[in-house]
C-alpha cells in the first residue's frame, strides 16, 4: 500500500523521484500512515516538490497503511518535525560522493567509541528485553550463539550476542535459534554437513525466518541469507576472538558497577579528535559542505577559519593532559601497566604533547628501557625547548644509559653518551664527572697497554 503513495506511477513518484529521497519518504509515510501525511500537506504546502503529494480533495490517503502502533511509541511530536523538516529530512542532498568508510576491521580499532548495550546500564526486566528482541530483529540480521543441540534435520543454538542491526542485552535470555539441514553448508572433507559441528561450538549465522508471536526463529550460514552491505561477513564456526566489541566489553564490565558515562568516557575513541571526520566518512557526508537541520546552517561556503583548527589543538592538548594527569595518579600508586596505558592514549590524542612524552619517558626509565626514554626526552625538549624537566630527565637518563655502556666495556660509547649530556645542558655536572672519570680511566688503560 506504501509503494502506491510514493511509487513510479503515483503522483508523489513523479514530484518526488528527483528531489526527494523517495524510498526513505516511502518508510516514513508507511510507518506513520495518514497521520503524516496531512502533516506533511500542511508544513509542505508551498514546497514544490511536494505538491504531487498534496492534490486536492487528498488523493492517496485511502492507500495509506493505518500508523503502526506495536511499538508503543507517542509519536506525535515526531511526526510534526518530520513534516516540518521534511524538504531536509527527505533531500538527495544529505548525500554526497565522498566515499564511505567500511566496516571492515573497524571494530578493532578505537575510532569511535563501541560501547555495550546501553540496556545492560538499565534496570530492564528480561521479558521486556525479550520482546523488544523480537521487535526488532529482521531478516539478515546476524546473531552469534553456542551450538546446545545437533538433530538429524539440523542444529538448535543458544544466542547471546548480535553483530548487527539493533544490538540488545540478550545473553541471559535463553533465546534459541534452529539451522535446518538445508542452511548448514557441506564440507568437502564431511560427508554429514552436521558432523564437522560439535555441541558448544561459536556460531555465526544469519537470520532466515522470524516467528514474531511463537518467538521462533530460524537461521542459515550461507551468505545468500546476508542482506549486500554485509555480504563479507563470515558465517559458520568463529573464536572467542572474532566476537563482537561492543560484547566483549559488555562481558568485561558485567560484574562491575560502572556507570555509562564511566565506561563511555574511558573508551579511546571518545576522546579521538578526529571521530567526527570518521564518523562523517562512514556516513558519506563532506565536512566542506556539512548538512545541518537548522536551516541557517545550510551554507556551502564556509571559510577555513570557521573550521577553528587551532581550538581542536587546544581542544586536543586538554584531552591528553586528563589522561596524562590519570596516568601520573596511577604511577604513584604502582600501577605501572594502567600509567603506560594512559600515557599511551594520550599520545593517540596529541601526539606532540610535552607532557605525555616527558611522563611516558619517566616511566620508561623507571623500567629499564632507557633507549626508549631517551628517544621521548629528546621529542619533548625539541617540542618545548625549555622545558625543565625534559632536559633534566633527559641529561639523567644519557649518563645512566653511559654507565650501563661502561660496564659492558664499550668506552667510546660511554663517552658519546657523557658528550650528548654536556650538549644538552653544559652545567649538568653528573655528566661533567662521569665524563672525567671516563677519561682518565681510558687514559690510564691506554698506559698500561704501552
Amino acid at each position: 500500500a506504501a509503494l502506491d503513495v510514493c511509487g513510479e506511477a503515483s503522483p508523489l513518484g513523479a514530484a518526488c523521484r528527483e528531489a526527494m529521497e523517495r524510498d526513505l519518504l516511502r518508510q516514513a509515510l508507511g510507518f506513520h500512515g495518514p497521520t503524516l501525511l496531512s502533516l506533511l500537506r500542511t508544513e509542505q504546502r508551498d514546497n514544490p516538490d511536494f505538491r504531487g503529494l498534496l492534490p486536492p480533495g487528498g488523493a492517496g490517503l485511502e492507500t495509506l497503511p493505518p500508523a503502526r502502533k506495536e511499538r508503543g511509541i507517542e509519536n506525535v511530536e515526531i511526526q510534526h518535525f518530520i513534516a516540518k523538516k521534511a524538504d531536509l529530512l527527505f533531500s538527495h542532498s544529505w548525500k554526497t560522493n565522498v566515499p564511505t568508510i567500511t566496516e571492515a576491521n573497524e571494530e578493532n580499532e578505537d575510532y569511535y567509541a563501541t560501547m555495550p548495550p546501553l540496556e545492560q546500564f538499565m534496570d530492564i526486566p528480561g521479558a521486556e528485553r525479550r520482546e523488544l528482541f523480537f521487535r526488532d530483529i529482521e531478516r539478515g540480521d546476524i546473531v552469534i550463539g553456542r551450538i546446545s543441540s545437533i538433530r538429524e534435520f539440523g542444529f538448535f543454538m543458544v544466542l547471546f550476542c548480535l553483530r548487527s542491526g539493533v544490538i540488545r542485552e540478550i545473553a541471559d535470555l535463553e533465546i534459541t535459534a534452529l539451522c535446518p539441514l538445508r542452511d548448514v553448508p557441506s564440507h568437502s572433507s564431511h560427508g554429514d554437513p552436521l558432523s564437522y559441528y560439535q555441541t558448544g561450538d561459536l556460531i555465526q549465522a544469519a537470520i532466515k525466518d522470524i516467528d514474531r508471536y511463537h518467538e521462533k526463529l530460524t537461521v542459515s550460514l550461507h551468505a545468500s541469507a546476508l542482506s549486500p552491505s554485509l555480504a563479507s561477513t563470515k558465517l559458520g564456526v568463529i573464536s572467542s576472538e572474532d566476537l563482537p566489541l561492543h560484547y566483549r566489553r559488555s562481558v568485561e564490565i558485567s560484574n562491575g558497577l560502572e556507570t555509562y558515562e564511566k565506561v563511555l568516557h574511558h573508551s579511546l575513541g571518545f576522546a579521538n579528535p578526529a571521530v567526527v571526520e570518521f564518523l562523517a566518512g562512514k556516513l558519506g557526508l563532506s565536512e566542506s559542505s556539512p548538512p545541518s537541520l537548522m536551516r541557517r546552517l545550510q551554507s556551502k561556503n564556509f571559510s577555513e577559519e570557521d573550521f577553528a583548527p587551532a581550538l581542536r589543538k587546544r581542544q586536543s592538548a586538554s584531552w591528553a593532559l586528563k589522561c596524562v594527569k590519570i596516568g601520573v595518579d596511577y604511577f604513584k600508586e604502582g600501577r605501572h601497566v594502567d600509567a603506560m596505558n594512559e600515557y599511551n592514549k594520550a599520545l593517540e590524542i596529541d601526539a606532540q604533547n610535552v607532557e605525555a612524552l616527558v611522563a611516558r619517558g619517566a616511566l620508561y626509565a623507571t623500567k629499564g628501557s632507557l633507549n626508549k626514554a631517551i628517544d621521548d626526552f629528546e621529542i619533548a625538549l625539541e617540542n618545548c625547548p625549555t622545558h625543565r624537566n625534559a632536559r633534566k630527565y633527559l641529561c639523567q637518563t644519557l649518563v645512566e644509559r653511559g654507565g650501563q655502556l661502561e660496564e659492558e666495556d664499550k668506552l667510546l660509547n660511554a663517552e658519546s653518551y657523557y658528550k650528548k649530556a654536556l650538549s644538552v645542558d653544559e652545567t649538568f655536572q653528573e655528566a661533567e664527572e662521569a665524563l672525567l672519570k671516563l677519561r682518565k680511566q681510558m687514559q690510564k688503560s691506554l698506559e698500561m697497554r704501552e
